[in-house]
């Protein structure tokens, strides 16, 4: 499984790479980065260089969220919920022995309920001094 993630990584950002390439080099309106290099992509790509480019970076940004989503379900699903749970799990009783102390082993003590209000719901119990 870290094989796969680990070469899905590497295949994510060969593929954002090439996605920057592709969209470095395309014409824009007003010139942009396109004519910064001398109109390379339409002599390497010819006359119809701006929807070979443009139908290259559709099927690019495609295979770049599909890898994503791909790698982001492997990664998610790759903790295991049973450990994380028995961890906090463990954590909640041990902090639930701290705050409540034990009755004594010989002793029958109860903890007292909150006495009810009108309404039903509970109300703090007194403090004593």
């Amino acid at each position: 499984m870290a094989t796969l993630t680990v070469f899905l990584y590497a295949l994510v950002v060969v593929v954002a790479l090439l996605l920057i390439g592709i969209i470095m080099i395309q014409p824009s309106k007003s010139g942009g980065m396109g004519a910064a290099f001398g109109g390379i992509g339409e002599s390497v790509f010819g006359g119809q260089a701006g929807s070979h480019l443009t139908k290259a970076t559709v099927v690019m940004t495609a295979v770049f969220f599909v890898l994503t989503l791909i790698l982001a379900s492997l990664i998610g699903h790759g903790v295991s919920v049973n450990a994380v749970d028995t961890g906090v799990r463990a954590q909640l009783e041990e902090a639930a022995e701290k705050a409540v102390p034990a009755a004594p082993e010989g002793s029958s003590e109860a903890v007292p309920a909150a006495p009810a209000s009108k309404d039903g719901k509970a109300e703090a119990a007194p403090v004593q001094k």
